[in-house]
């Protein structure tokens, strides 16, 4: 018998037609584990319904925010870093595990969930953050993280004080790993999009050099919704997203969902 490391991404579970996709994300043992590497949802109470409900499917789940997680209105009780810590305070009290618990082992590989968030650093180098965005909108490429989280919170200085407190963290890590996050760690996913303006909401180049650093055996990723396998440097970073229903019909069997990140004999 084994032991599976299941992963998904990007379930957006508001759309009514993602239910049966997530419904079906079910462990192949009840030993199993399973990364869910963001975006669940918008409102609090479905991103905690939904994953409650994995909890009770998995032996153990590890959870990482993404964007959408992120996403406010003024109106909004909890914004910014606030809604943040609300989610990680609910998901522990379904027992799942967050970027700020301690990081579990599988398989003699440690599991690192991990939140970067996003610095616009995936641009042109000749252009400042200013003037990226401004081509940005001149194009009317922009995402809804710029009147969604952006205005609660300056993201570049969250961005950059995640940073400095997970290499700390992934410092005292002894062995292999497994490292999570929403946003890619490297840029070669990004450069494969349609629209290169999106790249700036994708994620830093501070954490381009993570993997070979931290000893990782395989990154988890989502985000982009271009699921698959991207090998850099000899270190697997797989796409694990559902996406939504036109990406998902439009490539069915584009890799297996939930992906199997590792297995281990029990």
């Amino acid at each position: 018998m084994t032991t599976t490391l299941w992963a998904v991404s990007d379930l957006h579970a508001a759309v009514k037609r993602n239910g049966p996709k997530i419904d079906a994300i079910q462990p192949a043992d009840p030993s199993d584990w399973l990364i869910v590497a963001g975006d669940v949802a918008e409102r609090p109470e479905l991103i905690i319904q939904v994953m409650e409900n994995l909890a009770k499917r998995f032996d153990t789940v590890v959870w990482v925010p993404g964007n959408h997680e992120l996403f406010c209105r003024s109106a909004d009780r909890h914004r910014g870093r606030e809604k943040y810590t609300m989610l990680v305070q609910a998901m522990r009290a379904i027992g799942v595990i967050t970027p700020e618990d301690r990081y579990p082992v599988f398989g003699g590989m440690t599991i690192c969930p991990l939140f970067t968030l996003y610095d616009y650093s995936f641009r042109a180098r000749d252009l400042t953050v200013e003037e990226a965005l401004a081509a940005a909108h001149e194009n009317n490429v922009v995402m809804t993280d710029e009147v969604a989280i952006a205005p609660f919170v300056d993201i570049r200085a969250w961005c950059w004080d995640r940073l400095a407190y997970t290499t700390k963290r992934l410092s005292r890590i002894n062995g292999p790993t497994i490292l999570i996050n929403h946003w890619p760690l490297v840029q070669e996913p990004v450069q494969r999009m349609q629209w290169s303006d999106i790249a700036l909401w994708c994620g830093t180049r501070h954490t381009r050099t993570w993997a070979q650093r931290y000893n990782a055996k395989a990154v988890v990723y989502g985000h982009l919704h271009m699921p698959g396998v991207t090998t850099v440097d000899g270190i697997e970073h797989i796409e694990a997203s559902l996406g939504y229903p036109r990406e998902w019909e439009q490539h069915p069997s584009a890799q297996p969902f939930p992906y199997p990140v590792m297995e281990v004999e029990q």
